[in-house]
């Protein structure tokens, strides 16, 4: 299925029945990486599997930005209606999921993994290899992540959904980034998952389903 927003033509698909889940994927993936997680939520949600612009099935455009991203995801939830919805988002996923949360009531269950809210949140060794990729071969996708996202405390400060923070203990994103988004988030909790990486426990991976359902159940959503 397809809905546009601000022009650009966006693939989803839905899976399960019951309250509302989105799951946006990360930079250069798209929403397949969560085909073991979905296995596991959609024994209780209904499941929204968006690519974001510029990957998967989406339209592609010449500049990818954080905040037009957000507004794709805000436009999603007004077009296919969807109130009180819960939204998670890796790495680039949950950035986008932290600006759209900043501005849009429908988010009332937020949970990220591997945010960062500067390029410099990320460890300088990825930030390098990006940055080599990027000279050998310019891509509106590595560009963003060299350039952005840059979002202040005090943005952070305005998510009133109720959030779960994720990262790995070995994660690409530093640790004082992902605890400096807890503190600045009012009503987050944060877990730090030993022994895994940016993604082992996302990608193609039924530990974040597992995860994301326990934390759904908890929080009575």
């Amino acid at each position: 299925m397809h809905y546009c927003s601000n022009g650009v033509r966006l693939y989803y698909e839905t899976v399960g029945s019951g309250k509302p889940l989105v799951l946006i994927h990360g930079n250069g993936e798209d929403h397949a990486i969560f085909d073991q997680a979905v296995r596991v939520l959609s024994r209780r949600y209904t499941c929204y599997l968006p690519d974001s612009r510029g990957h998967g099935a989406s339209d592609r455009v010449e500049e990818l930005h954080y905040k037009d991203m957000a507004d794709d995801l805000i436009c999603f939830l007004e077009t296919l209606d969807l109130k009180e919805t819960a939204v998670y988002g890796f790495s680039d996923g949950g950035i986008i999921g932290l600006l759209a949360a900043m501005r849009t009531e429908r988010i009332t269950r937020l949970a990220v993994s591997g945010v960062n809210c500067t390029p410099q949140g990320v460890v300088f060794s990825l930030r390098a290899m990006i940055a080599f990729l990027h000279a050998l071969k310019p891509d509106p996708k590595l560009r963003l992540m060299l350039e952005e996202p840059w979002i202040t405390s005090d943005e952070l400060g305005t998510v009133q959904a109720e959030t779960l923070i994720l990262a790995g203990s070995e994660d690409a994103v530093r640790k004082q980034e992902t605890e400096l988004i807890h503190a600045s988030v009012p009503r987050s909790e944060m877990r730090i998952l030993a022994g895994e990486t940016h993604g082992s426990y996302i990608v193609h991976n039924r530990k974040i389903g597992d995860i994301l359902f326990a934390w759904l159940s908890r929080t009575h959503y």
